[in-house]
C-alpha cells in the first residue's frame, strides 16, 4: 500500500497536469458515481492535495474528489487522448485539454462537499501529517503522552493513522530502527529523550521518503550502495525486507516478525527491549 509520501508525490504530478486548469469531463467507472460527472462539467481544479494516504482533488464547484489506492490503486499523468498500457481497471479520470489523471484499480472514491469532508470516516479520523511543514517533533513528541497514545506499543501506534498520519509498514520498521527504540515499547515506559528523539525520527523519516522516493537511508549510504552494486531496492532501507541480512550498523542479524498483522523488522542489539 502506499504510504504518505509516496501519495504527497503522486500530489505533485497531478497538480502539475491539471490544477488550475478547467476539465473537459470527469469520468468515473464505479457505476454508483457515473451520475455525479455531470457536475464537474466546466469546472476548474482549485487544488490537489494529500491528507495521509489519501488524495483530496478541489474543484471551483465546491465538490472535492476523494481517493484513497488502497493495496491496488495506481495513479497515471498522460497526454490528453492517450491511456497507458495496463490490463487494471479505469476507476477515475480527470480530463483537461491537454493533460489526462487517471486513476486505475482503486475502489473508494467518493464526491464530497464541504460537510461530506468535515464528516468523512477516514479523513475525520486522522492526526496531524508527518508532511504538513508546521507539525514539529515537539508536538509529536507530545501526542505519546496522549493518555489515547501512551500505553500502546510502538509497532501498533506507528500504523495508526489518528496519531500521525501518513505513515504505514515500512516507515515503522525504518522509523522503530532509526529511533533505536523496540516494536513492543509503549511510550509510557520511555524516558523523555527517547519520545523526543522518535518524536524526531518520525519527521525526520517521512519526509526523507518523500524527498527521495521511498528510501529511508541517508543519501550518501544509498549512493554508496548503488555504487557497489546492489540495486535500488536493496540498497532503500536500514531494516525493512532485510531478514535474514547483516545490519548495517552492528551486523547482527535483522529478524522479521508480524505485529498488528503485518511483516515489521527489527534489530536485536540496536533496538534491545528495555
Amino acid at each position: 500500500m502506499p504510504e504518505g509520501p509516496e501519495i504527497a508525490r503522486e500530489a505533485d504530478r497531478i497538480r502539475d497536469a491539471v490544477e488550475g486548469k478547467r476539465v473537459e469531463r470527469v469520468r468515473f467507472g464505479l457505476p454508483h458515481l457515473s451520475r455525479r460527472a455531470r457536475a464537474f462539467d466546466d469546472a476548474r481544479v482549485v487544488s490537489v492535495r494529500p491528507r495521509g494516504k489519501a488524495m483530496l482533488i478541489g474543484f471551483d464547484n465546491g465538490l472535492t474528489l476523494y481517493s484513497h489506492n488502497q493495496l491496488y490503486g495506481r495513479w497515471f499523468v498522460r497526454p490528453a487522448g492517450t491511456l497507458p498500457s495496463t490490463r487494471r481497471q479505469l476507476r477515475m479520470a480527470i480530463e483537461t485539454r491537454d493533460r489526462w489523471a487517471l486513476l486505475y484499480s482503486a475502489s473508494e472514491i467518493d464526491v464530497l462537499d464541504e460537510v461530506g469532508l468535515a464528516m468523512h470516516p477516514y479523513l475525520a479520523k486522522l492526526g496531524p501529517d508527518a508532511l504538513d511543514p508546521e507539525l514539529d517533533a515537539t508536538s509529536v513528541a507530545e501526542r505519546l503522552e496522549d493518555p489515547r497514545f501512551r500505553r500502546r506499543g510502538l509497532g501498533a501506534l506507528l500504523l495508526d493513522q489518528s496519531f500521525v498520519a501518513g505513515l504505514g509498514n515500512y516507515l515503522r520498521s525504518e522509523i522503530a530502527f532509526e529511533a533505536r527504540l523496540h516494536p513492543d515499547q509503549r511510550p509510557v515506559d520511555l524516558r523523555a529523550a527517547d519520545r523526543r528523539r522518535l518524536g524526531r525520527v518520525t519527521l525526520k523519516m517521512t519526509r526523507r521518503a518523500y524527498e527521495t522516493g521511498g528510501v529511508t537511508l541517508p543519501a550518501s549510504r544509498a549512493a554508496a550502495l548503488r555504487r557497489a552494486g546492489d540495486s535500488w531496492a536493496r540498497a532503500r532501507h536500514w531494516v525493512f525486507a532485510r531478514a535474514r541480512q547483516a545490519c548495517r550498523r552492528c551486523g547482527d542479524t535483522i529478524a522479521r516478525f508480524d505485529l498488528a498483522g503485518r511483516r515489521i523488522y527489527v534489530c536485536p542489539t540496536c533496538q534491545e527491549m528495555r
